[in-house]
């Protein structure tokens, strides 16, 4: 288990800018008996410590959201609809939108740490993006690539 956290803590930090997790309370999680097995072998706090500290290294940020109603939230609307765990595609009444529910969760988690850090939308600004008419295609750089305005890492 151990092997696999570092791997993927890991691949994580060095793929991404931003890995937004939900602050999980694990304790009372454990207490509860149908569901401790799991949540042990998941071992997420060690999970969360080995990914905030490869962060750091990397210049990765993560951001810790509240977990209440990820699964219940639409994330296209933001519509909260309650729907038994054993539901497993998420479908909201009020916009229509259809996808997996730990997917719509993860969309919801990830909106949510974008949130926190200030970019919820586009990391370009007009004045950044504008160009003349005659300007060939410029193609999107990852934002790890870009060392100072203008200028591109190796």
């Amino acid at each position: 288990m151990l092997d696999y956290q570092h791997k993927l803590t890991t691949w994580l930090v060095t793929k991404y800018d931003l890995v937004a997790v939900e602050d999980l309370d694990v304790k009372p999680m454990l207490e509860d008996s149908q569901n401790a097995k799991n949540k042990q072998d998941a071992a997420w706090s060690r999970f969360v410590n080995l990914l905030e500290y490869k962060a750091d290294l990397h210049g990765t940020h993560v951001m810790t959201v509240n977990p209440a109603g990820t699964t219940k939230e639409c994330a296209s609307c933001g519509v909260a609809t309650n729907k038994p765990l054993w539901v497993r595609e998420h479908s909201c009444p009020a916009c229509g939108h259809t996808q997996d529910r730990d997917l719509n969760a993860a969309t919801n988690i990830l909106t949510r740490g974008l949130k926190q850090i200030g970019a919820g939308g586009s990391e370009s600004t007009p004045m950044q993006t504008a160009l003349p008419a005659s300007a060939p295609h410029r193609e999107a750089v990852d934002a790890k690539c870009v060392d100072e305005l203008g200028s591109l890492g190796a």
